[in-house]
Formats: structure tokens, sequence, C-alpha cells
């Protein structure tokens, strides 16, 4: 064979193989699509203030229901920020705050005024505009300060006019209250080794930064920053880059305060920037020349409880460097658990605060449901720092861009740390089902909902062998992007190829997804094998003059008698399938939306359901355990909302006694049983035959745990869903009459009445106390009184001894 050109070859198998990831990368961006993005119009910033003129027009009125744009002639490229919280250690209050910041711009257009963000402060001193910077000592007299506070902007009227191509400085002093909220600069009490403290920290997303201080508060006017906190020397202060300098200043009253000077922030939005002035302890190792710490409170550091997240964070950093070939551009990483913050964690650059129970567990606790989020937690935040961080969404509505893509890494990086987390079951359980039905009922606003995409690939492979998320990351990086430019980027990998046939540009199938409320049903009718899509809607609230004509661009994974067949796409409302039409024969059966790989619902007719009902009481693993999941589900919102009877769905679960999965029982026991319905249900006359129709599918499921609850409960700890889901399972089998769960509720009470040294496992320990009580005597209530009183008693062990004593059958004791 003769010499081949110049290029690049692939074989046939490795472009199967690569086709295959890319397909796989489809669905998964669909899925995050479909969770987080909302398109919305983007108001575009005005063009000019104001036409040519010697005086400056007041700022544009902000728009009802709408966040004020800044019009577009200034472009912030840098701040001086001092920032002076006048707090010290057992001050009662009032709190203030005052500052100074120094903004250097780039004027754009010719203008007679500044306008900027500023919301809340109080001007401090006079403001001034220093400039045109090529010509020392140049100013430009400010005539006037105003400040709109319904457009949360504050604008300076000049005497003369800022020149286009030239820079300047504006600056401004400023006051503002500290009040003990979460947003913006806010203040927290908390107790630590039993004395009462307190610490400041920040909270600027999305648009609180302008409660801080004056700025271009928008995502795509990133600047650097220089900072300085000036604080009570007690305190430490943190900022998104490490200290370089600590000195002192006194007061007017001659009182002494602490200046600790940060290094030059990276280029990024006002909403990153973040404070904390604590006085917090703090563990630290370094991975690859980030420094790590993770700030808590004295008594949390001591008692190791942020270690397991301290293990965790340096190895999620490495995975996530690797795995996207970008490097983490700061020389330090703060974590810092801060008591009662309002989010489960912000993504600051540099500088990530949590909620302390998204950093801290027991260091006696092996594998538990707390150590899962808080690797879910963490890898989110640290997925931020390139997804959200190093590349910006432009403006909120594409905010998606942001949570989703840190959400996709956030699985990733939780599964990297710990292996034994079933995160596809764990994603459709807590994830896909309730953003479905919340998606049914409301048009869906960007949530903080998390998610991950599972499918028959790795997606570690798929990010390793499909390039564009690198190449995104690089031409975006210290900038900002739309949804259209990770668009483009993924329209040129599948020009590129042609494995891939995709029945419209990656755009217009995105578009359907994003650009439009609720998500689509489809309905398979196997005899002529058409597939029919609509808006999921309620049908009992439906109104005459309500109209669904939404069409999705819809991607179909389907099998066929347990045999995977190629994807598919309906790209219209209805389209036949001659390759779903099936025979007469009663095990010739279809399955849509395997593994709930896309953002939907199925309604089958009554012949597949049938089949697919004697399938599952025959052999129910011929159905993959999400599948099965998504198909008694989908089943249940049908029947809420009006498309098929009750009857439908019961008979989906008359196979249950087979059904193995904790996940998939505590769906159809939420479906069944809602938590807000129980003491309803136990007075109506339907809680027998429920009982009835339960409890004998119940039995096999129980007795397998029930097992190892006396002797060998430990065994379940790398079990998640016994974490997560026993409980209510237990609970539910004890609620319904089960003379067993009862039982075993009486003798571990009665265990821990012989001695109060020993611990009721915790994962049943709340209905082991309830039925402990509620099938006992005044002594089991009396004995959980004294418990609940007793010094060594925890808050949470208090609330459930609370929730038992509400157990007790006999009414006088409750009116104790």
């Amino acid at each position: 064979m003769g010499p081949r050109g110049r290029g690049l070859y692939v074989g046939r198998r490795a472009a199967a193989a690569g086709a295959a990831l890319l397909l796989a990368l489809l669905l998964a961006l669909l899925v995050l699509a479909a969770l987080y993005g909302r398109c919305r119009r983007e108001e575009a910033p005005p063009p000019s203030l104001r036409a040519p003129g010697p005086a400056a027009p007041p700022p544009p009125a902000a728009a009802a229901g709408s966040v004020r744009r800044l019009p577009r002639h200034l472009l912030p490229l840098h701040y001086d920020l001092e920032l002076w919280p006048r707090v010290r250690p057992g001050q009662a209050g009032p709190f203030a705050f005052s500052g100074q910041v120094n903004i250097t711009v780039r004027c754009l257009r010719d203008t007679g005024a500044a306008v900027l963000h500023s919301s809340g402060l109080r001007s401090h001193g006079a403001a001034a505009v220093r400039g045109p910077l090529s010509e020392p000592g140049a100013a430009v007299e400010v005539a006037e300060l105003r400040h709109d506070q319904e457009g949360e902007v504050a604008v300076l009227e000049l005497r003369g006019r800022l020149r286009a191509g030239h820079l300047y400085v504006l600056q401004l002093g400023f006051q503002g209250r500290l009040e003990e909220g979460l947003d913006g600069l806010f203040l927290s009490r908390y107790t630590d080794q039993g004395q009462s403290s307190m610490l400041i920290a920040s909270q600027m997303e999305p648009t609180y930064a302008r409660r801080v201080y004056p700025c271009f508060d928008e995502p795509a006017m990133k600047a650097t920053f220089n900072i300085r906190i000036i604080h009570n020397p007690s305190y430490v202060a943190l900022s998104n880059m490490p200290a370089i300098d600590v000195s002192e200043v006194k007061d007017e009253n001659g009182s002494l305060w602490t200046v600790t000077t940060f290094n030059t922030s990276l280029k990024m939005s006002t909403y990153l920037t973040a404070f904390v002035i604590c006085d917090f302890n703090y563990v630290t190792r370094t991975e690859r020349g980030n420094e790590i710490r993770i700030w808590a409170r004295k008594e949390a550091i001591k008692n190791g409880y942020v270690d397991y997240a301290l293990n965790i964070t340096g190895s999620i950093f490495a995975f996530l460097e690797d795995i996207l070939n970008v490097s983490y551009p700061l020389p330090k990483t703060d974590l810092v658990a801060v008591p009662g913050f309002g989010a489960g964690g912000m993504e600051n650059w540099g500088l990530i605060i949590f909620q302390e129970a998204a950093l801290m567990n027991l260091p006696s606790e092996e594998f538990t449901i707390r150590k899962a989020m808080i690797a879910s937690v963490v890898s989110h935040e640290l997925g931020h720092q390139w997804f959200g961080n190093l590349v910006t969404m432009n403006w909120w509505n594409d905010l998606w861009l942001n949570e989703g893509l840190a959400s996709y890494f956030e699985y990733l990086g939780a599964t990297f740390v710990e292996p034994k987390l079933p995160l596809d079951k764990i994603f459709y359980a807590h994830i896909v089902q309730p953003v479905l039905r919340e998606d049914s009922e409301i048009a869906r606003s960007l949530s903080e909902s998390e998610d991950k995409i599972n499918g028959s690939f790795s997606l570690m492979s798929l990010f390793d062998n499909i390039t564009y998320s690198k190449s995104y990351l690089k031409e975006f990086s210290f900038s900002n992007a739309n949804q259209d430019d990770l668009w483009t980027h993924i329209q040129m990998v599948v020009d590129a190829q042609d494995e891939v046939q995709l029945p419209a540009p990656i755009k217009q199938i995105m578009d359907s997804w994003t650009c439009q409320n609720g998500f689509p049903v489809l309905t398979l009718n196997l005899t002529t094998g058409t597939v029919r899509q609509e808006q999921f809607f309620n049908k009992n609230n439906r109104k005459s003059t309500d109209s669904y004509n939404n069409t999705w661009i819809i991607p179909i994974s389907w099998m066929r008698n347990g045999s995977s067949q190629p994807l598919t796409w309906l790209d219209k409302s209805s389209k036949m399938f001659p390759e779903m039409q099936v025979s007469e024969s009663e095990y010739d059966w279809i399955l849509l939306n395997v593994n709930l790989s896309g953002y939907y619902r199925v309604n089958y007719d009554q012949i597949n359901l049938k089949r697919l009902a004697r399938l599952l009481e025959n052999d129910p693993k011929a159905i993959p355990a999400v599948s099965r999941f998504q198909l008694i589900d989908d089943v249940f919102a049908l029947t809420d909302f009006g498309y098929v009877p009750i009857e439908t769905a019961l008979e989906l679960t008359k196979y249950l006694a087979r059904e193995d999965e904790l996940f998939i029982w505590n769906m159809v026991l939420l479906n069944l049983i809602p938590d807000n319905l129980e003491s309803t249900l136990k007075n109506h006359e339907v809680y027998p035959l429920l009982k009835k129709y339960l409890l004998k599918r119940m039995l096999p499921i129980y007795h397998y745990y029930a097992g190892f609850i006396p002797q060998n409960v430990d065994a379940l700890e790398d079990d998640y869903f016994a974490q997560a889901y026993l409980e209510k399972f237990m609970a539910t089998a004890c609620w319904l009459g089960l003379q067993d769960c009862l039982d075993l509720s009486s003798e571990l009470f009665a265990k821990w009445r012989e001695n109060p040294e020993y611990k009721i496992p915790l994962l049943i320990r709340r209905t082991v106390y309830c039925y402990g009580v509620a099938v006992g005597s005044d002594k089991e209530w009396n004995f959980a009184w004294e418990m609940y009183n007793h010094t060594d008693s925890d808050e949470e062990d208090e609330d459930i001894l609370l929730y038992a004593m509400s157990c007790a059958k006999e009414s006088w004791l409750l009116h104790r």
C-alpha cells in the first residue's frame, strides 16, 4: 500500500466509539438543558445614556419585574476596594460598614455621566473622577452624585465629558448597614466552645455586590480587584486571593484595627467577590500548588468534623484539572463553613462559602448520606471554578451554563471520590423525578437542582475523547459566553464527523428544550407504531381556552424484548416508526426512554402496558432498575393528570413482591401514601385496602433489611438507599400495622430502656422511638421524656424524641 496523504485517519471501530460518545454527549446536554435551561429574553443594555448635549439625563427607570441593565459607555477594568466593617467582639450593634472604591474604566462612548450600580448605600465623602489617565493630574468635575434606589444605580453627573478611548478612575466613598441577613455583606451569630460569637460573610450572587460597594454589577463586566479589609485584630480576614500584607491603623478614637491586604485578583465578575471576617480555625493541605484551607468553628476543627471534606477537596480539584485539561488558575482555595448560611454553597473564586452541614460530618461515620452530600456539594462548587468563574454566562438568562455544567461535574467528581455511590439511581430519584413533577405544574425557572447523565458510556471517557468542553473553556477563559457559543462548539464537533446524523442543527434541537416551558409526554400506539408528542399537562384542570402546541425535537432511546435499539428522533408532533409495530405475541414488548435518558414521560397503549406488567411479574430484572422506576413513576403521574385510570398504575405494581430496590419502593410509597396524607388515610376507608395490597408485597424486602438491624446494621453502611429510604420504608410498614415491624421497634426500644448507653441504629431511630412509644405504655413515654431532658442529648436526638412522644396513643399522655 502506498503512503497516505496528510490528514487524520480514524479506524472504523474508533469512529464508531467516537460516534457513540458524541451521542451520549448530546443526550447529556439535552437533559442538562431541559433541567436547567430556559431561554429568557435578554434585556438589551441601553446603547447610550442620552443624546449628545450639555446636560446629563437621569438614569433609565427600572423596568417592572426586570433587572436594570447599565448603559455601555464605560467598561470597568480594575477595582481598588477597601472595606471596613465596624464590628468588635461582644458588640451589641447596630452595625455598619464603610469603604472606598476606585474603579478604573475605559470610556467606550462619549458621555456626560457615569452610571453604575449601588443599592442601599450612602455616600461618604465627595465623589471624584480622575482622568483621562494619559493626562497627568487631569480630572472631570462631578456636578452631582444621585442615587436611584428603585433602579439600584448611582449616577455621577459631570460638568465635562468622558471621551471615548480614554481611561478614567471613578472614586466613591460609601457607607452601609451591616445586618443579620443572608445577602450582600452580612453578620452571623453562632456558638463555639460554649461562647457566643459573630462573623461577617458575603453572598453576592446574583445582584448583591451593589449592596456592598458601588460597582458595575453585571456578569459580563469582568475586572481585576485589589481588596483591602480593615477589621478587628481578634478576627482573621479572607478574600478571593491570598493575603500579601497585614498592618495596623487607628480610627478617629485612637482604637487599633488590623488592615489585611490581598493580592490582585484574576479578571472576574462582581458576583464572585467574597469576604469573610471570622474567629475560625482551619485545616490545610496543598494539591498541585493549590493551598487548600477549610475554615470552621474551632470546636468543629478540633473534633475533626471537616477532615473528610479536606481529604476529598484536593482529589476533586486534581480530577477536574485532568478531565478538563485546564489548570486551576489560583494559588489558594479557602472553603468556609458558615453557620446559618442560606445556600448549600457559593462558588466565589478562591473563597467558597458553605452551609456547615455541607462540609461537616462525624469522623466516626464510615459511609453515610452526609458524606455523599458533602462530596456532591464540594464537587459542584469546585466545578464552578471552571464553569461559572473561568467562563461566565454573559447574562443571567444563561445561568444554566453555570449551573448545568457545574452539576454535570458534580456527579463526576462525587463518583470519583466515592465510587460506591449509585449516582445514576440517586440522580433520577432525587433530581429528575421531583423536577418532572414540578415542571408539569409550573413554568419552571432556573433551579439549583443537581444532575448527572446515565447511559451505556463512560462519562469520563466522553470528556476524555470529545474535546468541545476543552476548546470551549480555553476560548472563553476569563470571559463570558452564552448558550449559543456552546452550541457552536458542539456543532463543530458534529460537522467534523459523519457517523452521527442529527435531524436538525444543534441550536434548533437545544432551543426546542431551553426556549419553551414544560416538557413532552410521548404516546405510543404499538399497533401502528405511531409515536405522538404533546405537552404534559393536568387534564383535570385544563380550561377549554388553554393552548398546548409546543413541539420538541426528542431523542428516543428504546429497547424491544430486552434488546437495545438504535437511537431515533421524533422531530414533529406525530411520526410513524414501522420498527415499533409489535406482533400479537404477549412476549413482544417495547420500552421507550431507556434509563430515563430523555426528559419526558411515556404513555403506552393498553397492549404494551399489559405486556410490561406481565414481564415485571415474571422477570422484573428484564427491565433496568432506572427504567422500572421511570415506568412506575410515569404511570402514577399519568394517573394524577387524568391520562390513565388508577387501575392501570396498580396493575404495574402487582410485581412489587419481587422488587428489591429501595429507591423504587420509596417512589411507590410516595405516590400511594404521600407524607402529608398519612393521618388522613389512616381514618379513611381506603386504609384497609392499602394495608392488604401493600403488606404482602412489602414482606420480602422488609425481612431482608430487618435481618440486618439487630446484629449486623454496619453492613448497610455502603447501602446509600438504605441510609436514605429505609426509615421511610420501616415507618410505613409499622404504620400499616405489620406486626414484625411493631415487635422489632418494641424490642429495640426495650433494649435501650435497659441500657441507655445502647444506640439504636440512626437509620431507623425515628421509627423505633415512635412505635416503641406508640405500642408501649406510660413507661416508654416517661423514658423518652427522661432522655429528652438528658444533658447529653444532641439536638438531632432531641427532635426525634419530641416526635416520638407525639406518637403516644393515649390522649392523656399527649396532654401531659
